[in-house]
C-alpha cells in the first residue's frame, strides 16, 4: 500500500508541474502581446517604398526614352542602344567623327562672355 501512494504522488507532482508550466507559457504569451508596442515606422516604411518606386520609374524613363537636355546647344539624352548605334555609324570614319566630337564638346562648353571693360558705376 505504501508503494502505490508513492506512485500517485509522483504523477500528481508531474501533472502539477505541467499545469504550472502551461500557465507560465500562457502568461508570457499574453504579456508579450500586451507589452509589445506597434511598429512606429510602418507609415515611414510605406513612404520609403513609394519613393523608391518613383525613383526607379524616373530612372527607367531616363534610360529608355530620348529627351532634350539643352535644346539651344543641341545636347540630347538618348537610350543606350540608340546611342551605341549612332556612335557605330559615326565612327566608321574616325577622322570625321573626332572632329565632329571636338566641335560638339566646344559647342556644349562654350566660355562665358568676357566681363565689361569698364566697371559699372553701381559697383
Amino acid at each position: 500500500m505504501n508503494g502505490s501512494s508513492h506512485r500517485n504522488g509522483f504523477w500528481d507532482y508531474v501533472g502539477a508541474a505541467l499545469v504550472a508550466l502551461g500557465v507560465v507559457v500562457v502568461m508570457v504569451t499574453a504579456t508579450r502581446r500586451l507589452v509589445t508596442p506597434p511598429d512606429l515606422n510602418a507609415g515611414r516604411i510605406a513612404e520609403r517604398y513609394q519613393a523608391r518606386d518613383e525613383v526607379r520609374a524616373v530612372a527607367h524613363q531616363a534610360v529608355t526614352t530620348p529627351a532634350w537636355i539643352n535644346r539651344e546647344k543641341g545636347v540630347v539624352r538618348l537610350p543606350i542602344p540608340v546611342a551605341l548605334e549612332l556612335a557605330e555609324k559615326e565612327w566608321r570614319d574616325p577622322a570625321a567623327a573626332r572632329s565632329n566630337l571636338i566641335e560638339r564638346v566646344r559647342k556644349a562648353h562654350e566660355a562665358p562672355p568676357p566681363p565689361p571693360a569698364e566697371p559699372s558705376p553701381y559697383e
